[in-house]
């Protein structure tokens, strides 16, 4: 049975309270002038897509300290995040095309630069899952795929400023600087969703990393194929 610590329970503990909270703000918020309460997608799309950068930078992080210090540790949060990575942006995807069919009349538009360039970390970010997995030698497949997270984060500001540097369907930045055109009655929900899924994030995280060290010494303990095999007799001193 998998044992957690008493950190990683107060994190899941924390994590349900605040998704909760934020769950509620969600539900009980005005709807948008415009959108009505298509905006109330808003909640999930903006948290999740933010989380996709953040666990793409963390996959970065940790292949470059893999490639450092050669520790099994930084290779599991390299690949760990990876994966919450992948899970967060193909929820944003889906939240995406969701609200965009009846805001935008499409639910996907390979023009719009942020949508085609967060498609296309999505399957970058695929493939450097499926290396790992078709790379049956785990030191082999973690310093190649060390190299892809490295050379892949640099998409992450690509789509984020995707917005700035070409014409999109989508608008700039809501959030900045220099302050938010939000509206302060769907800010706080907002800011309070992406507290929870900053959390829903680091509680992700923490499972996969147990999972994937049971994974490594299950690995470790499991026989050589052919071991058992006893050579015949008059062989063995051959």
């Amino acid at each position: 049975m998998t044992k957690f610590t008493r950190g990683q329970k107060a994190l899941f503990g924390l994590t349900a309270l605040v998704g909760f909270a934020g769950l509620l703000l969600a539900l009980s918020s005005p709807p948008d002038a415009v959108q009505r309460s298509y905006a109330r997608i808003l909640y999930i799309h903006v948290p999740t897509a933010w989380l996709a950068f953040v666990a793409f930078g963390v996959t970065a992080f940790g292949s470059i300290m893999w490639r450092i210090r050669r520790r099994e540790w930084w290779d599991r949060v390299a690949a760990s995040s990876a994966e919450v990575g992948v899970l967060f942006t193909g929820l944003a995807l889906l939240t995406g095309a969701i609200w965009g069919r009846p805001v935008w009349g499409v639910f996907f538009d390979w023009a719009d630069p942020r949508m085609a360039s967060t498609a296309v970390m999505f399957l970058v970010y695929c493939g450097y899952l499926a290396l790992r997995r078709f790379t049956p030698d785990p030191r082999v497949a973690a310093d190649r795929a060390s190299v892809v997270g490295i050379l892949a984060v640099i998409q992450v500001p690509l789509v984020y400023f995707s917005v700035n540097l070409f014409r999109s369907l989508h608008q700039t930045q809501s959030i900045r600087p220099d302050g938010s055109t939000i509206a302060p009655e769907l800010l706080t929900p907002l800011l309070i969703n992406l507290v929870a899924f900053n959390l829903i994030y680091l509680s992700l995280l923490a499972m996969r990393m147990v999972v994937a060290r049971l994974e490594a010494e299950s690995l470790a303990v499991r026989p050589v194929a052919g071991a058992a095999v006893i050579a015949p007799k008059g062989l063995e001193d051959a």
